[in-house]
């Protein structure tokens, strides 16, 4: 499968054009070109073809970049339909058709002729997004052979399900759209060429970071490469496209219908060039730009370095969090769970691995980073690369701190179990106990970061604690045993909940 995007050719009356890409992560795209078109005064009629067979017409603008309001569009056709055997099938209805029919059992060819009654074509599937399930169905049951659907085709006075052979169609009108196209009535005040610009927005395209991070045999700094992704499946090849890549949440309206179906580049002394992309804020969001110009072929994926920095240190970093969801419980709200002695009693005995970088220039950073899966290596005694672990970071702007999950520690061992539960209802309070003990079957001394979770009401008190604790937040408590090599800390707690 190959990646790329895609830009349309203005056909009627032009002379060049100039591609401008604009890619968003959530799978779509802002295309834009600068296109001559030569119009006489008055009324044109112009046909725009090889535009992606995902645009949104509703979304096409049209400016003249010289003399802006000398062109208006009067009427805009979408004819979004592919050319296919069913298409025609469903124009040529009410006609009478050559069959080409091969008999055994040499081959021999027959031509027999048959009306077309029914095409059993499915028209407007463009549409089911837009119109829901309901409108899908009724075009299902009226075209589809399990609702009726399949061809009907009258051959020798006698009525046929099915088609009888081949189909032989006549030569197609000139006039015919053979691919996607859009059909201009332009009013124009002028005679002559005209430079204007043309864009729409489109799906079938869309682009992701992907990083890799490969850190030493024995240390916890690490070496990073990110990539630009890009993917094209619109249909259509752009060659020597300006690319941008829009970083962030966008918001676009959802339709009803929708609703209701529920990078710091690498220096110019380290490569002895420009960047191969370069970052910018704009609005609220972050647009990266490609240097070079890019031919993206459909159905293609490209990959282009946007950032590369070696020795980023980074800190490795062990948690344990014993919740675990009953699922016996998911769903129930704060005011059931707080007095149900049984809720959070079932024990998580993993250990996560995390590591933790700061995205600084001091990092060898400093990029906005768009968000994206890093694949974490690990250089072996033999000098290769050992995948590790996999995550997915967000967007993550300059001088924020990032953790990846790698997995679970194959040394390390939690428990955690309820010593202690008393409710008063009519009083309105809850105290509850915990014991926890994290093993650790590693020949070195290790830091364990023991989460817990104080789920059951939003006020609360540590009333007994074997160990200090810190407050993450308002429902959040962290504490943080040194345990030697070979050792187990055992930690214990009670929490009073008053309402």
């Amino acid at each position: 499968m190959r990646s790329v995007f895609f830009i349309l050719l203005l056909t009627a009356s032009t002379v060049s054009a100039q591609t401008q890409l604009t890619v968003y992560n959530q799978n779509f795209a802002t295309v834009k070109e600068k296109r001559t078109l030569e119009l006489e005064k008055g009324e044109n009629e112009v046909r725009m073809t090889d535009i992606t067979a995902h645009l949104e017409p509703e979304s096409v603008v049209l400016r003249h970049l010289r003399q802006p309001g000398s062109i208006q569009i009067l009427e805009q056709n979408y004819e979004s339909d592919p050319l296919s055997e069913g298409l025609l099938l469903r124009k040529s209805e009410g006609r009478v058709l050559d069959f080409e029919i091969n008999l055994p059992p040499n081959g021999e060819k027959k031509i027999v002729k048959g009306k077309i009654l029914r095409s059993g074509y499915i028209p407007h599937t463009s549409a089911f997004r837009r119109y829901g399930q309901q409108y899908q169905f009724s075009q299902m049951a009226y075209s589809s052979p399990e609702g009726g659907g399949q061809p009907i085709v009258e051959v020798d006075g006698k009525i046929q399900f099915g088609l009888p052979g081949k189909p032989i169609f006549d030569a197609l009108d000139p006039s015919a759209f053979l691919k996607p196209t859009l059909l201009w009535r332009l009013l124009c005040g002028s005679s002559g060429k005209h430079d204007v610009e043309f864009s729409y927005l489109s799906g079938g395209m869309r682009w992701e970071a992907n990083y890799n991070a490969v850190a030493p045999e024995k240390e916890d700094t690490f070496d990073i490469i990110g990539w630009v992704t890009l993917e094209n499946m619109s249909g259509k090849d752009f060659e020597n496209a300006n690319v941008k890549l829009m970083a962030g949440d966008v918001a676009r309206a959802v339709p009803e219908a929708e609703n209701l179906r529920a990078y710091e580049a690498v220096s110019r002394d380290e490569v002895g060039g420009r960047p191969a992309v370069t970052e910018r804020a704009f609005e609220e969001y972050h647009l990266y730009t490609l240097e070079r110009p890019t031919t993206l072929l459909d159905r293609e994926i490209k990959q282009i370095e946007f950032v590369r920095a070696a020795n980023v240190p980074a800190k490795r970093i062990y948690v344990y969090d014993g919740f675990k969801v009953d699922q016996r419980y998911r769903g129930w709200d704060y005011y059931t769970i707080r007095t149900q002695p049984e809720y959070g009693t079932v024990s998580n005995p993993k250990v996560w691995v995390m590591l933790e970088f700061h995205n600084s220039e001091n990092s060898h950073l400093g990029m906005p980073l768009p968000k994206g899966k890093v694949k974490v290596y690990r250089r072996d005694v033999d000098g290769r690369n050992e995948f590790i672990g996999e995550d997915q970071v967000d967007h993550t702007p300059k001088d924020e701190t990032v953790r990846l999950y790698t997995g679970n520690a194959f040394d390390l061992v939690g428990e955690r179990r309820q010593t202690n539960f008393k409710v008063d209802s009519n009083s309105h309070w809850v105290d509850e106990s915990f014991e926890i003990k994290v093993r650790n079957h590693k020949k070195q001394r290790v830091e364990v970061r023991v989460v817990e979770h104080l789920y059951r009401w939003l006020q609360w008190e540590i009333t007994t604690g074997s160990m200090e604790h810190r407050k993450v937040d308002a429902r959040t408590i962290e504490f943080r045993p040194a345990i030697a090599g070979g050792g187990e800390a055992v930690i214990r707690y009670t929490v009073h909940y008053t309402w």
